[in-house]
């Protein structure tokens, strides 16, 4: 027992001593001279930050942009485009449709006729903004320091692809007008190219949303591509005077798919509100591009609803039982 003891003693030492050791130790850091370590370490890590194997990715998302923009501009040029006054549906047509879903002015009312107008590119395409950061060891983003641009365009930055200022910086993304002729071939064949550039564009973001991940806000939809612990603490702009709360963004945060109701061949021409439930729906470039001729995915036919009843097929069938 007794030696048994003396062994139980010396292992309590020796314990308490490495204890004191490592509080001694710890004690010692200097902190003023390891910080500018810690920010070189930082800066360091910004060269192996890039995936060069997602280069090409983003090579490709920025190319798919710019012909998803100048193939909705060319279409439009051919098939009119309606938007509502005080609220943000549109509707691919000559005229819009009289499905009551407009919030009325100043979002006051429900179940309203829509008030239209001409619409044009920036209606199809929303601009979606982020701040931009030259690098990830970059300080915290400050109100008023630093410029927004194109979240899309801030991916690709980030994802290692060299932007030309003139274009991260460009105020109005609407293009010069390019003419069409109104032949079938040729209108089918942009439709073609500026549908596929449009899943070639949301393909490309989801890939780089799982490297380079983007946080948005949920009260107030403010966007920040980087990784979540860059977010924390270091963003000085508030959401309506209180701290942001941020959730994971998606590819429809980044790309919004801005959902419209699609006219079928056997839908009447003005959609009415008693059919808004037999009517299908599709993204707005993927209507556009469907209305010019274009092969639309299989994935897209269930929301479109291309071959379901209409209001008066369904009164007919009713009547007849």
């Amino acid at each position: 027992m007794v030696l048994m003891k003396q062994i139980m003693v010396h292992i309590w030492q020796d314990v308490k001593n490495h204890v004191l050791q490592s509080r001694s130790y710890s004690s010692r850091i200097d902190w003023v001279k390891l910080r500018p370590l810690i920010l070189k370490k930082i800066e360091n890590r910004e060269r192996g930050y890039i995936v060069k194997d997602l280069v090409p990715v983003a090579h490709d998302v920025f190319n798919a942009r710019a012909q998803l923009v100048e193939g909705v501009s060319a279409l439009l040029n051919v098939i009119p485009i309606k938007a509502c006054e005080f609220c943000p549906e549109i509707h691919l047509g000559n005229s819009g449709h009289l499905i009551k879903t407009c919030n009325g002015r100043k979002h006051t009312s429900k179940n309203c006729a829509h008030t239209w107008i001409d619409g044009d590119l920036r209606d199809i395409l929303v601009r979606v903004e982020s701040f931009h950061r030259h690098n990830i060891s970059q300080d915290g983003l400050k109100h008023g320091q630093f410029c927004r641009v194109p979240a899309v365009l801030e991916l690709c930055s980030q994802a290692g692809l060299d932007i030309p200022d003139e274009i991260l910086y460009a105020p109005d993304e609407i293009p010069e007008n390019r003419s069409i002729t109104a032949s079938p071939a040729e209108l089918r064949s942009v439709a073609q190219v500026t549908l596929e550039a449009w899943e070639r564009l949301r393909l490309g973001v989801k890939k780089l949303l799982f490297v380079y991940p983007a946080n948005t806000c949920e009260y107030c939809l403010d966007i920040r591509i980087g990784n979540r612990s860059q977010l924390h603490g270091v963003f000085k702009r508030k959401c309506l005077e209180k701290s942001h709360h941020w959730k994971r963004a998606s590819v429809d945060t980044l790309v919004p798919p801005k959902v419209v109701w699609y006219t079928r061949p056997q839908d009447p021409s003005v959609l009415l509100d008693s059919g808004r439930g037999y009517y299908g729906r599709a993204p707005a470039v993927v209507g556009l591009c469907a209305q010019a001729g274009a092969w639309v995915p299989k994935t897209y036919f269930r929301m479109m609803k291309l071959k379901g009843f209409t209001l008066e097929n369904a009164i007919r069938t009713g009547s007849s039982h």
